[in-house]
């Protein structure tokens, strides 16, 4: 195994990159999840039901008005939604979780060794398998916050280990037998804190780089940070209304359960609908040929603005390359 190059990746690099086409025919057998709130089905709603409670609006423990992009994934794979693991699925994902292991609930690592103990109980490692890792958003604001987080010498400190947990758990997947992932940049929840999401996402695509996979593994980025930041500049290209409302919570609107026309669902999360633009792409990426569900099930991603380069694939082993997603959804 040789470790894979990365020549001096800028943002502006990315953004300029040439579209790669996706994957020619995607066939999972099996979907694992580990992430935060962005893609928890119920974990942390099953451990403290007022949280994600239908009561405020979130449909089915996840932490918004409808399933999330993950869920979509495994309708279109296998025509079901994605279980949490505390209810006997593997999606190890918990809300609130980091790529650093510094949060009161089960982070990046905590949640590998909850897949681990998965496999020690009989199961096995499913090589045709989609495995998705999806964190950064809680880690930026922690970084965000006044003053270093506490143990780190500095907020780059404290990202450049975010990033470099997040990357040794590609290696650690794929040691063990992965072969197909998804996985998420760092997004960012305002503008605020967007030169800790920019900071860290150069942080993980480093990391990336450096890692030493075998040639049969499929590595597929996806930058919340370049989507975002098109959705804003327009939403009619993904199919929603051109005066989206990026302000106003659909929480506080009152238009609940559908948020039709919002963009944010708690001022943290946005609403599915946002998800299922993000879906489009998503699917076209991993080479995911069935029809998406209709807005019922729409997707979920975290609120921010950001400017890096969009969809980035990982393919083979020395190959590095990148790539805008360019589609339109109705």
């Amino acid at each position: 195994m040789m470790p894979r190059a990365l020549h001096a990746l800028s943002f502006l690099a990315l953004a300029a990159a040439a579209p790669v086409a996706a994957q020619d025919n995607a066939d999972y057998s099996s979907l694992v999840v580990f992430g935060d709130s962005l893609v928890d089905a119920g974990n942390i709603n099953t451990l403290i039901p007022s949280v994600a409670s239908p009561e405020d609006g979130y449909f089915m423990g996840r932490f918004t008005n409808g399933y999330d992009y993950t869920d979509l994934i495994s309708f279109d794979l296998f025509g079901e939604p994605t279980t949490a693991s505390l209810q006997g699925g593997t999606n190890f994902a918990f809300g609130g979780a980091r790529a650093t292991t510094t949060s009161a609930v089960p982070d990046l690592n905590e949640q590998l060794a909850a897949y681990q103990a998965y496999l020690l109980a009989g199961n096995t490692v499913d090589p045709n398998g989609l495995y998705v890792l999806n964190f950064g958003g809680n880690d930026v604001f922690a970084a965000a916050r006044p003053g270093s987080p506490a143990g780190y010498s500095s907020d780059s400190a404290f990202l450049m280990e975010a990033a470099s947990n997040y990357a040794q758990a590609i290696q650690s997947l794929a040691d063990l037998g992965a072969n197909n992932f998804l996985i998420t940049g760092f997004p960012n929840a305002s503008p605020d804190t967007i030169a800790f999401a920019q900071e860290a996402e150069v942080y993980l695509l480093s990391e990336i780089g450096s890692l030493s996979l075998d040639g049969d593994v499929d590595l597929n980025f996806f930058s919340y940070l370049d989507f975002f930041t098109r959705l804003q500049a327009d939403p009619t290209a993904f199919g929603l209304p051109a005066d989206l409302d990026f302000n106003t919570t659909c929480q506080a609107a009152g238009a609940l359960p559908t948020c039709e026309g919002y963009f944010s669902f708690d001022g943290t999360h946005p609403t599915a609908a946002i998800h299922r633009a993000a879906y489009g792409e998503i699917r076209t990426q991993l080479g995911i040929s069935a029809p998406v569900p209709e807005p019922a099930t729409w997707l979920m991603m975290l609120l921010g603005f950001g400017f890096v380069g969009g969809a980035m694939r990982f393919r083979k082993r020395p190959q590095l390359r990148t790539a805008r997603a360019a589609i339109n959804f109705g």
